[in-house]
């Protein structure tokens, strides 16, 4: 065994890191072709090559999956779920040139512990963790799946494992949105059916100190709702007779900021509230003419909140914010006119969503016009990618359709992540009693179970039932839909699959103090994965080998 050994692991793990596969880099395109030369190593690979593949990401990216199969008659399989893409290090000032180099970044914490905040400091200190980006986020499940396939062709599971690693999880989940008619496709060519999927994204911390195993039986989802402000136009001398859309915009952003109305609680499981990730004014020009149009997206998190429910809920805070502005600006309107002769217009600003602007423009102007308008906004390219090109189509289609100013308009901007869980599953349910059980007989430890994984994973593209129809309305909102971004909603229906999530603690993901706690990882984690492997494949009615190994396809 070549991946057996805490060492050995630390060891792949650290060839993994130093590639360093940063999202859209070259790295990322060139990674998986170094997981299928290790995993070639193997003599099960020697025998079945053609089960190794590499398939289009799209961009220049690839995805691998690895199929181990344990005779040609099993069909019980289960999906070894990772990403090996990782984010920027910019974040490491100064250390940023070891941030790739996991050993030597520890050697220096270890030596300068006072650069490091107390908590890192003191797990620097403690000499099992591992310091680097990606060792937690997600390479070190990586090197775990790696090791449970390299078990695998050894015959030590009762079915199959086929391991499936993706890029782009850090920015739009290109990779599994790829993944999914691939596993389908190997489905129908290998026959295989899909007991589970399981990924190894580490767990989460619910509070400080904590160094807790987690159970995830889902993800948490995310979407990224946008409002397009459009007011109207004035010479700054004659303020009132516009209306500003930074203006409107701000009102906008203080009803949504951290709203608690969004907050989802579902048994255990909270999400966060909503907060702002883009501001743009779209004047571009210094003129002494006002802002006229301007737009904000805000990142949102989801437990089981419907689509519909979520739509209903940002139209009414559009329509507060609307209805505050429309008050505040009478107000100060009056208050001026104490000063001056001036007219108080009358301003009512409408809330529609873009399914709505884009019918009235379509029915207005014609589809042709509207499709090469939108064609024009697709070639807009700015540093926040598919989010400025989604406002750049919602902005075409504003100013087509002026005489419905001043609007706030609803989209939706591409990334979207689908909340999914198995908690109601009762197979997944007893899987994770039965884990919990045994890491509590075995290491005395406690495994907290949750409901889904806080930090967004790719599990988001394992279909659930009824997905469609919420897909479908997403779609109608969402202006890049089909053009350059989708989700394979047909096939999400056909692989609906349990999920679970079972991997190592580490800490700091995203951070420059991201680390490993290489013992979990590569020792206890080393038990606790095959005994989930073997514990799915069991109450899936599926024989576990008691002392002979299980005969391997030749």
């Amino acid at each position: 065994m070549q991946w057996a050994s805490k060492e050995q692991l630390t060891d792949l793990l650290c060839e993994m890191v130093q590639i360093p596969s940063i999202s859209g880099s070259e790295a990322e395109k060139i990674f998986p072709t170094f997981v299928e030369q290790k995993l070639r190593t193997l003599p099960y690979f020697s025998k079945h090559p053609e089960q190794i593949e590499l398939h289009d990401a799209g961009s220049g990216m690839r995805l691998l999956s690895a199929l181990v199969r344990n005779k040609p008659e099993v069909r019980e399989t289960i999906v070894l779920l990772s990403h090996f893409d990782v984010v920027d290090t910019s974040d490491y000032g100064d250390f940023q040139q070891f941030a790739f180099d996991p050993r030597r970044l520890t050697e220096l914490f270890r030596s300068q512990p006072e650069v490091l905040p107390p908590e890192a400091r003191h797990d620097a200190e403690n000499g099992e963790w591992l310091f680097g980006r990606g060792v937690m986020d997600m390479k070190s499940g990586l090197a775990l799946q790696m090791a449970m396939l390299e078990r695998a062709s050894a015959g030590e599971f009762a079915g199959n494992l086929l391991l499936v690693t993706v890029p782009d999880e850090e920015v739009g989940s290109a990779g599994m949105r790829a993944a999914v008619p691939a596993l389908l496709a190997l489905a129908e060519r290998y026959g295989l059916d899909y007991v589970t999927v399981l990924n190894s994204e580490p767990g989460f911390p619910k509070y400080a100190g904590d160094h807790s195993n987690y159970i995830y039986k889902g993800t948490i989802g995310k979407m990224l709702p946008g409002f397009l402000c459009y007011g109207k136009e004035t010479h700054v001398g004659e303020a009132l007779a516009g209306l500003n859309a930074n203006y409107m915009v701000s009102r906008l952003i203080s009803e949504m900021e951290l709203n608690t109305s969004y907050i989802e609680k579902v048994e255990t499981d909270i999400t966060p509230p909503p907060t702002n990730l883009l501001l743009r004014s779209l004047k571009n020009d210094y003129s002494v003419q006002t802002p006229y149009r301007a737009a904000a997206m805000f990142n949102l998190l989801m437990l089981e909140r419907t689509l519909e429910e979520t739509i209903e809920s940002l139209l009414a805070t559009a329509n507060q914010a609307a209805r505050h502005i429309e008050a505040d600006y009478a107000v100060k309107a009056r208050a001026c006119a104490d000063y001056a002769m001036i007219s108080i217009p009358d301003l009512h600003i409408k809330v529609l969503t873009y399914e709505e602007l884009h019918q009235y423009a379509v029915a207005t102007y014609g589809q042709e016009r509207v499709e090469a308008l939108a064609g024009k906004a697709l070639k807009v390219s700015g540093p926040a990618g598919d989010r400025d090109t989604t406002i750049a189509i919602v902005d075409e289609l504003a100013l087509l359709c002026k005489e419905l100013g001043p609007m706030i308009v609803l989209f939706f901007s591409p990334p979207y992540y689908p909340a999914v869980s198995s908690r109601h599953d009762p197979f997944i349910q007893k899987v994770a009693d039965e884990l919990a059980d045994y890491a509590a007989q075995r290491y005395g430890m406690k495994i907290g179970q949750e409901n889904f994984h806080r930090g967004i994973c790719d599990l988001s593209y394992v279909g659930t039932a009824g997905q469609s129809a919420a897909l479908q309305l997403l779609a109608q909102n969402m202006p890049m839909w089909e053009k350059g971004y989708s989700i394979p909603f047909k096939e999400l229906e056909q692989f609906i699959v349990p999920v679970l999530n079972v991997g190592p603690v580490g800490l700091d993901a995203h951070k420059w103090t991201e680390r490993l706690d290489v013992h979990n990882a590569f020792v206890v984690m080393m038990d606790l994965l095959p005994a989930c492997i073997h514990t799915l494949f069991h109450k899936h009615n599926a024989a576990i080998p008691e002392s002979e190994p299980a005969a391997i396809q030749e």
